[in-house]
């Protein structure tokens, strides 16, 4: 477009930091977000150098890509995650404390000796 860059990196950039405050909000701990572009189509994807903090692909690529960053986190991690991501307390605009407070992502029949560590 005329030479300016479209901008897509930084709305990527934008939407991962609101989805790593909402789901650390509802975890009560850190969970990093990192925003991820995958683009379809045939044509050539022409970067001008790669942004940072973002990864930028083909949608033929993508799983080729992430596989690339390995296995960071275990199995078990991916299914709390998944959890508190599918939970409409995690992405309410006017969610109260106590809302949040009331949500847990572990398995309710989980072993009854142990609490929560407050992830």
């Amino acid at each position: 477009m005329d030479g300016r860059r479209l901008g897509y990196v930084a709305e990527a950039r934008k939407l991962a930091d609101q989805a790593s405050k909402a789901m650390s909000r509802t975890a009560r701990s850190s969970i990093p977000v990192t925003p991820v572009i995958a683009f379809a189509g045939n044509g050539m994807i022409d970067v001008h150098g790669l942004p940072k903090g973002c990864v930028v692909t083909s949608h033929r690529e993508l799983d080729y890509i992430l596989g690339a960053y390995g296995e960071r986190i275990a199995p078990g991690t991916v299914s709390k995650l998944y959890s508190i991501a599918r939970h409409p307390v995690t992405w309410a605009h006017q969610k109260s404390d106590q809302q949040v407070a009331e949500y847990t992502w572990y398995p309710t029949g989980a072993a009854t000796d142990k609490t929560p560590d407050g992830r």
